[in-house]
């Protein structure tokens, strides 16, 4: 959404706004122009009457029109849920770094909300013609939001796809499949889980991390992680440095 002709921050309309699960919006954003967007990279909305701007992966983009998944959890998404179709809505972005993506058979995985980015990253590799297993792992069916083009679901409650969470059988699933890389995003205790598969199996392993983000441009530092870099623990910022990192860099606590 960076480009020399436009600003990093300005007005876009609402083009749509709907529930797609029991508890998940979509909102599609118009910015009116052509976009291009990494996969894994946010945008930041702002919220009338608050201070800090809700930041959000992109879950789709065609020709400028930036979809995002959400759930109310807050002041900041119930704003965003109350907004109608033509209503302006200031955002920024895209921000952040995306996907590294590499001409690699890959497993991504996604969990809850996580597979908003994880989403969009399928549909980035299969217009590359790279091979891909999206593996996607909510609580139950009815958190399924609709649409979602990943090729094993999984439901803690067994009422779709596999019974079990995201990462019930993955590593018979990668013991299978024998992927060369793995992405995924969703809550940090999957996350590591991720990662330290990914060290088990010697696999490149590339995450998004989700945290609660302030300013959004690394200037805050209200969202700092520590990273392992040239052999020693540094800072880094999951709105700015992140939100993807190799699994294998990250200090998990």
């Amino acid at each position: 959404m960076i480009t020399d002709e436009h600003k990093k921050i300005y007005k876009s309309k609402v083009e749509a706004i709907k529930k797609v699960s029991a508890s998940s919006y979509f909102i599609e954003i118009d910015c009116g122009f052509p976009v291009e967007v990494k996969a894994g990279q946010f945008i930041s909305i702002y919220c009338d009457g608050l201070t800090l701007r809700r930041p959000f992966s992109v879950y789709s983009n065609n020709n400028g029109k930036i979809g995002v998944l959400f759930k109310e959890r807050g002041q900041g998404t119930k704003y965003i849920k109350s907004l109608k179709e033509n209503d302006f809505i200031d955002i920024m972005g895209p921000v952040g770094n995306g996907f590294n993506i590499k001409n690699k058979k890959a497993l991504l995985i996604g969990a809850g909300i996580g597979v908003a980015p994880i989403s969009f990253l399928k549909t980035k590799l299969d217009e590359q013609k790279i091979e891909n297993t999206f593996i996607a792992g909510f609580l139950n069916k009815q958190e399924i939001p609709n649409g979602i083009n990943a090729d094993i679901f999984c439901t803690d409650d067994g009422s779709y796809g596999k019974e079990g969470n995201v990462l019930t059988g993955t590593e018979k699933i990668i013991e299978q499949y024998k992927p060369d890389i793995i992405y995924a995003c969703g809550p940090l205790i999957v996350l590591k889980q991720v990662a330290q598969i990914g060290e088990k199996y010697n696999i490149e392993t590339q995450i998004a991390m989700e945290k609660v983000m302030a300013c959004g441009i690394g200037v805050c530092r209200g969202c700092v992680i520590d990273i392992k870099k040239d052999g020693k623990i540094v800072n880094a910022t999951v709105c700015k440095d992140g939100p993807v990192f190799l699994g294998s860099e990250v200090v998990w606590q």
